[in-house]
């Protein structure tokens, strides 16, 4: 009787260890390998891109969407140097033409379209009906894009070029890496006025357009997207450079004031 009950107490103690090991020799369920798309693209573009990031993954589990926001200048030289990236939008197509050029894009679409506008402080008190008003005493400085580097920048140095007021605006030019830090500039109220595309001023509460910029005073303002030649992921990459084309994708940048 004594050796049945040692050898049951010896099975319990036994059975566990079998099932761990049992429980080991099962092949793991490995979850899908994502894979990662680098996207550069410009800072405009931000709240927009955020929404299709959303829908994209959400019908492409396997996509893992990773966004560059800067100003089309900077992205360019990125990738002229050598960063890695898999797509490039930028704000202006004087930068996407000088990739194509190179041969670092491998194929690329005009994508979107934009305006230029002159924003000021929600409680500001002053009214603007021509750029050439930013001369008056009462305007301390004006927050505009660097316009080596950022198109916002450079449409808003042609504008004020065409309405001759660019030279003697000179003292009060306050520059900026991108257009998204001009908009900050004006909402924060450390400038009197600054030049945004529509699209960022339709983003805040804390500013106002104050002035529309005329068609004909500057390029027109265009978004032209592109597969970078060396990703390495090249059917991911046109997958989404395709969707970017999609309805689904028109109604987001619609929505954000874009136009098509």
């Amino acid at each position: 009787m004594k050796l049945k009950r040692t050898s049951s107490i010896m099975l319990r103690a036994a059975l566990p260890a079998a099932l761990l090991a049992l429980t080991v020799a099962q092949p793991a369920f490995a979850a899908p390998k994502k894979t990662e798309l680098l996207v550069s693209a410009a800072a405009s573009l931000k709240d927009s891109l955020a929404e299709i990031e959303k829908s994209y993954e959400a019908s492409h589990p396997t996509i893992d969407l990773v966004f560059n926001l800067a100003a089309s200048g900077t992205l360019q030289k990125q990738i002229e140097q050598g960063a890695p990236a898999d797509l490039f939008i930028s704000a202006g197509q004087k930068q996407m033409d000088a990739l194509v050029k190179e041969k670092l894009i491998s194929r690329s679409t005009t994508l979107l379209y934009n305006e230029l506008v002159m924003v000021v402080p929600t409680n500001s008190k002053k009214t603007f009906t021509t750029v050439k008003q930013l001369t008056d005493k009462d305007v301390k400085n004006i927050a505009i894009g660097q316009p080596e580097s950022v198109p916002a920048g450079q449409y808003a140095k042609d504008t004020l070029t065409t309405r001759k007021v660019w030279d003697s605006l000179q003292s009060k030019l306050i520059y900026a890496k991108d257009v998204r830090q001009v908009l900050t500039y004006v909402e924060t109220g450390n400038v009197d006025a600054g030049f945004v595309y529509k699209t960022d001023a339709l983003t805040s509460k804390k500013v106002k357009i104050a002035l529309k910029v005329i068609p004909g005073v500057h390029k027109p303002i265009v978004y032209p997207a592109g597969i970078v030649s060396e990703t390495k992921h090249s059917k991911e990459a046109a997958d989404f450079y395709n969707y970017l084309q999609s309805s689904a994708s028109d109604k987001v940048f619609v929505k954000y004031g874009f136009k098509l």
